[in-house]
C-alpha cells in the first residue's frame, strides 16, 4: 500500500485484504524506551445520574459512536473497514489527510475495555472501549486506546485517549521530513479534534438527531467512518 496519495483510497476492499496480511510495524516491549511518546487526554461528554449507565444515556451513545469510529474528524482521519468483522482483531484502513496529501495507514484492534474499576478516591468507573496497533507501512509505531468513562458516583461521562507511539521508518526522504515537522502537531490536534467531535455528536443524538453511522464504500460489508 502506498504511503501517500493524492485521491482517496479507491478500493477499500483491496486495501483490507493487502493489511490484513500486514504484521505490528515495531515490538510492544521497546515502547518505554527514548523516543517514545506517552499521552493521555481526557474530555468531558456529559454527566448523568449516579449509578449505572443509563439506557440511551450519554454514555451509550458515545460507546455506539466510539466502536463505529463515528467520532472522527473526517477533515484529519478517516476509517476503513469490515462493519460485521468481530471488534477484537478488526483490520482498519485509516486515511490521514494532510494538505492535499493522503495517508493511508493499517492497524488492527487489539483489545477491548469493559470492565468496571476502582479509583484511588474511593469512587468507580464504568469504562468501555478499545484499542489498535499498528501494523507495516504506517507512517507512526505504537498503540492507542480509546474509552467511554462513567463515573457512578458523580455520574460525569468522559472520553479517555491513551496513547503510546514513535515515529516509523518513512523511506521517502519528502514525507520523512514533513512528518518531522508537523507529525507531533498533527497527533495533537487529531486528540482535540476527535474529542471536540464525539461531545458534539453525543449531544446532537440527545436533542433528537439521528445516530450516525459508517457509510457503505465497497463490496459486502466495507464501510467508511465517520460519515459527516
Amino acid at each position: 500500500m502506498r504511503t501517500w496519495r493524492f485521491s482517496p483510497v479507491s478500493r477499500p476492499a483491496e486495501a483490507l485484504d493487502e493489511i490484513a496480511q500486514y504484521d505490528l510495524n515495531y515490538d510492544p516491549s521497546t515502547t518505554g524506551g527514548k523516543g517514545w511518546h506517552h499521552d493521555r487526554l481526557r474530555h468531558a461528554l456529559a454527566v448523568e445520574d449516579p449509578g449505572a449507565p443509563e439506557p440511551g444515556g450519554p454514555w451509550e451513545i458515545a460507546c455506539a459512536l466510539v466502536r463505529d469510529y463515528e467520532f472522527a474528524d473526517r477533515r484529519i482521519m478517516a476509517a476503513m473497514f469490515h462493519a460485521q468483522a468481530p471488534l477484537v482483531g478488526r483490520d482498519m484502513v485509516l486515511e490521514g489527510r494532510f494538505l492535499v496529501l493522503r495517508f493511508p495507514m493499517g492497524v488492527r484492534v487489539d483489545a477491548e475495555v469493559d470492565e468496571t474499576r476502582e479509583r484511588a478516591d474511593g469512587t468507580s468507573e464504568r469504562v468501555w472501549g478499545w484499542s489498535y496497533r499498528t501494523l507495516e507501512h504506517h507512517l507512526e509505531r505504537g498503540r492507542l486506546v480509546y474509552e467511554v468513562v462513567k463515573n457512578t458516583t458523580t455520574g460525569k461521562v468522559e472520553f479517555v485517549i491513551t496513547g503510546v507511539s514513535s515515529r516509523a521508518s518513512i523511506p521517502n526522504p519528502i514525507i520523512a521530513l514533513g512528518f518531522g515537522v508537523f507529525g507531533r502537531f498533527t497527533q495533537r490536534r487529531f486528540y482535540r479534534a476527535v474529542s471536540e467531535c464525539l461531545a458534539e455528536r453525543v449531544r446532537d443524538v440527545l436533542e433528537g438527531g439521528d445516530r450516525p453511522v459508517p457509510d457503505p464504500v465497497g463490496p459486502d460489508d466495507v464501510v467508511r467512518a465517520p460519515s459527516r
